[in-house]
């Protein structure tokens, strides 16, 4: 067993160190090779060692300037570290390198919105929704975007969408509550939600105080 598959191994048994070591001497014997400088990015970042991961996933990004899960792990980091504006350039390079996946798209469309560019953030989260209708998470920061946009029977779509998967789901209750306050005159259907918002959770003033501005009003 090559050290690699040692350290991935470890890592899924929790066991850190040993996964450390094994990389450490995957990357001895495969200098070139960018494989084990991104696992060694992997875990440390998992464990909080920004300086440590950062230096890794830049090596392996020295070696393969298309190393598409080193530039994707970069971007964690620093989206993490809330440097958006060069996590959405690092995971924009993933996804021209072949990193086709979800998660790759609707991470660069939150480093967009964070940054302030939510228009430019839209067309990555639909993205990714496509990529992965199934991800309740992914769905339900779409249908946000597409309300913020004032797209509001898109949002509508996608906020009832996540809660037919998941009807406890506060934050999409809270969404559609406000939908349908401020965009329709389903004052009813708008009550309903924001009530489910703050009955699922208990300390969500926010809904509970919409919900009294519309029935005071």
């Amino acid at each position: 067993m090559e050290y690699n598959e040692i350290g991935i191994m470890a890592l899924q048994e929790g066991n850190y160190e040993k996964a450390i070591e094994a990389f450490m001497k995957a990357a001895e014997e495969e200098p070139e090779n960018p494989v084990g400088y991104i696992n060694l990015g992997n875990v440390f970042a998992s464990a909080g060692d920004t300086e440590r991961a950062e230096r890794f996933f830049q090596k392996a990004i020295s070696l393969d300037e298309n190393a598409g899960s080193a530039l994707y792990g970069l971007g964690n980091l620093y989206y993490t570290n809330e440097r958006f504006a060069e996590a959405a350039k690092l995971y924009e390079k993933a996804i021209r390198a072949g990193l086709e996946e979800a998660d790759a798209f609707f991470m660069l469309g939150k480093s967009l919105k964070q940054s302030d560019n939510s228009k430019l953030a839209l067309p990555y989260f639909q993205r990714a929704s496509e990529l992965s209708p199934d991800d309740l998470e992914i769905r339900l920061a779409y249908g946000i975007l597409l309300a913020e946009m004032e797209l509001f029977e898109e949002a509508r779509k996608e906020l009832v969408l996540v809660l037919e998967k998941d009807d406890e789901n506060t934050d999409a209750h809270y969404n559609l509550g406000v939908l349908y306050a401020v965009s329709t005159d389903r004052k009813d259907d708008a009550l309903y939600h924001l009530e489910k918002a703050f009955t699922i959770e208990p300390e969500h003033t926010q809904a509970r105080y919409i919900y009294d501005m519309i029935k005071l009003g």
